[in-house]
């Protein structure tokens, strides 16, 4: 049994300064002068170090983070999480609904100040979904175009469904129509790198030579990430004006930092939460309530006993309280799941209904299971992610539950975040 736990649907946030978003302002060769110091409007926060920072191998939120930053792909989310247009300017989709055109900027380039092609794209999916490269991900948000499937089986090098029409024009078949494509397009795995980067070795992400609005200009690991504003990027936001983000690795409790004036910007934990919401207080008016559209689950192993029988598994989700989580683990600053989709999510359905918490009825579940009684279930291990030996309090409440409500002791095994994530 698995426990992934996923940042709150209600962020709390104390916010000195704001993130810059850029739209791209052509293509000029980069001197191979670089600054050598830190300056101009920064903005601090806090962070820890990436697993990785190839967009093809990005399966985790804190890679992610930097990734969207360094890099870029065809289409991002809007405001209203609609997709729209970032390397390519605009894209037609064909009545059957197979065919993706998409028509690129000719003003983009890498960091380098390399133009960006139909032809880098055709690279980075290609290489995405390369089973030398190791993706985990490139089967989920690529496998819908036509041809990834023999290159992912390592039958074909090329993807059949990826044709380069013009420098400038990428033709994208898939398989069958999907409403879906494009906001999967959104996502690091197809993003665009650059080729002549890549063969650069193994660790050639630690200098990445990306398209975003940032780019990498020193990682000390385990203390500073720093990134540098791209020049080919035009400010164009009211957030104008940040030279560099640095991020402080490991470097404390996101709160003291902040306190201290070390960062800018620190999410809150319910540890901190009434020293933020007394409106008496000093953080107050520097706080920023911003809903989080993410999901805390518990995944069952079903090829493993007990939780092979559906009964079990019922019996274990109908044993936890979600309700008393929300108000008294989390303070009210999330909601109840009922399904996988979370609030403002497009698509969810407020009408679908979750697991009722019945004590009586989780107990019934376990004999009417194929082992009859908890005396008879075999010995439950949660797996969860983090360091130290301490676990969250939500997942030491659940557990609690399950020992009062089913009379269930559940042993917990960690492991460090990366292997949790990226070896389960």
């Amino acid at each position: 049994m698995t426990n992934k736990l996923i940042p709150t649907i209600i962020s709390l946030i104390l916010v000195c300064s704001l993130l810059v978003y850029y739209i791209p302002n052509g293509c000029q060769p980069v001197s191979e002068e670089t600054q050598t110091t830190v300056g101009g409007d920064v903005l601090a926060l806090y962070g820890i170090d990436p697993y990785t920072l190839d967009p093809a191998l990005a399966g985790d939120a804190t890679s992610s983070e930097y990734i969207q930053q360094i890099f870029s792909g065809l289409v991002c989310l809007d405001e209203n999480l609609e997709p729209s247009p970032d390397i390519a300017t605009d894209w037609h989709i064909s009545g059957d609904g197979l065919v993706y055109t998409f028509k690129l900027r000719e003003d983009v380039c890498f960091h380098d100040g390399k133009p960006v092609t139909a032809w880098d794209f055709k690279y980075s999916w290609e290489r995405a979904c390369d089973p030398g490269t190791g993706s985990q991900t490139a089967a989920t948000y690529l496998g819908d175009i036509a041809g990834v499937d023999a290159v992912l089986a390592g039958e074909s090098e090329h993807i059949s469904g990826v044709e380069v029409v013009d420098d400038y024009t990428i033709k994208v078949t898939i398989k069958a129509p999907r409403s879906y494509f494009l906001y999967k397009l959104t996502y690091a795995t197809s993003f665009v790198v650059d080729e002549e980067n890549v063969l650069q070795g193994s660790g050639w992400w630690r200098k990445p030579n990306g398209t975003g609005p940032f780019k990498l200009w020193r990682w000390d690991e385990g203390n500073q990430l720093v990134l540098e504003r791209n020049d080919h990027y035009d400010q164009t936001s009211s957030f104008k004006g940040v030279d560099f983000i640095i991020y402080e690795l490991w470097a404390g409790v996101p709160m003291n930092l902040y306190e201290t004036g070390q960062i800018d910007v620190a999410t809150i934990g319910m540890t901190y939460i009434d020293k933020v919401i007394d409106p008496a207080g000093d953080f107050y008016q520097e706080l920023t309530v911003v809903p989080v559209m993410s999901l805390t689950y518990i995944g069952f192993n079903c090829s493993q006993p007990p939780f092979d029988d559906a009964n079990i598994r019922k019996a274990f989700s109908m044993a936890i309280d979600k309700d008393k989580l929300v108000s008294l683990v989390f303070r009210d600053t999330v909601t109840r799941a009922d399904g996988i989709l979370p609030l403002e999510m497009p698509g969810y359905d407020e009408d679908i209904e979750g697991i009722a918490y019945d004590i009586e009825g989780a107990l019934a579940l376990i004999t009417a299971s194929e082992y009859g009684a908890v005396d008879n279930l075999p010995k439950i291990t949660i797996t969860t992610g983090g360091w130290g030996g301490g676990i969250s309090s939500d997942l030491e409440a659940i557990i609690n539950e399950w020992r009062i409500n089913l009379g269930v002791d559940v042993e917990v095994r960690q492991l460090e975040p990366e292997q949790f994530l990226y070896s389960i």
